[in-house]
């Protein structure tokens, strides 16, 4: 391709600060990108590259419209192509326009894209504009977390349960700005395996958007006919007491929400999703709904039996014999990091005795889901067990550092 005679020559070839290489971004990915955040095509050549500009305008110094130009090749066939594509990542990586970070950080990793609308009046003071961006965030990343716990297991009511993980999986999660308190774009990046893991971005936005149309559909049927029936088949498809509640979350206060998902180019769509899902949207008429629901997720949700290993953090008891409570660590046998069991005599006296010499101990119990699964019923047969050197030398030290509080709890014997 030969460059048009009025522009002047092109400079060398380089990788703009924070931008991918320009040999390794696929022109249309990029043009699918800049369709997608609202650029505008325009003045191209049929076939051969085409110009893209922002569609917003703002200002720039002494009230001139700075004037952002992207020339962008149709292909790789072309032999200034990877010329043409570095001047465009250098260009967008000095834009002024809020979607420039963002089309660069999705050429650099595969991302899929979460956009969140909240309904809300223009907010006429800081204060207001704040707290409605960090109602919009909060309530965004509790929908991500209720999807990232689905993608765990499938139940009503997940409480303390792989919360650790779930939250572990959005430490990868990137977020874009806020308008106001009313948009907001979060990124996931989208593994590169044939069969993604719980902590694949591309696992929970999957999870997320089937839960979220199951939700919508279910919220329908209730509405309709008053029968609340469809939300028990919608726990297949990833609804949950906490997404529930976070849609309720991003709802309140406001006209409505409107979340739509958009694939990551360079990966497409994953197998049984249309290419372009539609939105989903949610009013204040259907909080009821979905209130009630939540309710009966936590209501309904049994017990489970579990047979736990823990480490003794607390130990407390009225009076210095009969039963006591205890705070365990757990650290196998039960997907929740902390819990409380009530002991009877004997076994809160071999419960205080192992953490005295840094042992762990094992019993037996059901998790209650009243208070999030984080309590121990029925519990039984406890006993010490036996760790590495190294492990009970570390749980000794922190002993040692509480040790008049142990004695007390323990009741000298």
């Amino acid at each position: 391709m030969h460059r048009p005679t009025e522009q002047p020559g092109r400079p060398p070839r380089h990788t703009p600060p924070g931008g991918p290489p320009p040999e390794t971004v696929d022109p249309a990915v990029l043009t699918a990108l800049l369709a997608r955040h609202g650029w505008r095509r325009s003045g191209a050549a049929a076939g051969t590259y085409s110009r893209w500009t922002p569609p917003d305008t703002g200002t720039g110094a002494r009230g001139r419209t700075p004037r952002t130009s992207l020339l962008v090749p149709e292909s790789r066939a072309y032999p200034d192509s990877t010329d043409l594509i570095a001047e465009a990542l250098a260009a967008l990586q000095h834009s002024a326009t809020p979607s420039a970070p963002g089309i660069l950080t999705a050429l650099r990793t595969p991302l899929d894209e979460i956009h969140w609308q909240r309904d809300t009046p223009e907010p006429d003071a800081p204060a207001a504009a704040w707290a409605a961006q960090e109602q919009l965030r909060s309530g965004a990343r509790a929908l991500l977390l209720a999807a990232a716990l689905a993608t765990r297991g499938r139940t009503g009511y997940h409480g303390a349960r792989h919360r650790r993980h779930a939250e572990a999986a959005l430490d990868r999660l990137l977020a874009g700005t806020t308008a106001g308190g009313r948009e907001l774009t979060t990124f996931l990046p989208v593994g590169t395996s044939a069969a993604p893991g719980p902590d694949d971005g591309r696992l929970i936005t999957t999870t997320l958007l089937r839960a979220l149309c199951a939700a919508r559909d279910a919220t329908d049927h209730q509405r309709a006919t008053g029968c609340c029936d469809a939300f028990e088949p919608a726990v297949e498809a990833g609804v949950c007491q906490e997404l529930t509640e976070a849609i309720g979350k991003l709802v309140r206060g406001s006209g409505g929400i409107r979340i739509t998902l958009h694939w990551a180019p360079a990966a497409g769509p994953p197998d049984g999703f249309a290419a372009r899902p539609g939105p989903v949207e949610f009013t204040p008429g259907d909080l009821p709904v979905l209130r009630e629901a939540g309710a009966r997720y936590i209501r309904e949700e049994p017990p489970v039996a579990v047979h736990l290993t823990g480490v003794v953090l607390r130990m407390r008891r009225e009076a210095r014999s009969g039963p006591g409570s205890v705070r365990l660590r757990v650290l196998a046998g039960a997907d929740v990091p902390q819990l409380r069991a009530v002991l009877d005599e004997d076994d809160y006296r071999i419960a205080g005795h192992a953490h005295l010499v840094g042992l762990p101990v094992r019993m037996s119990g059901r998790l209650e889901s009243k208070g999030g699964f984080r309590r121990l019923s029925d519990a039984r047969d406890v006993m010490p067990v036996r760790v590495e050197d190294g492990e009970r030398d570390r749980l000794l030290k922190s002993l040692h550092e509480n040790l008049g509080f142990f004695e007390e709890a323990c009741g000298g014997d």
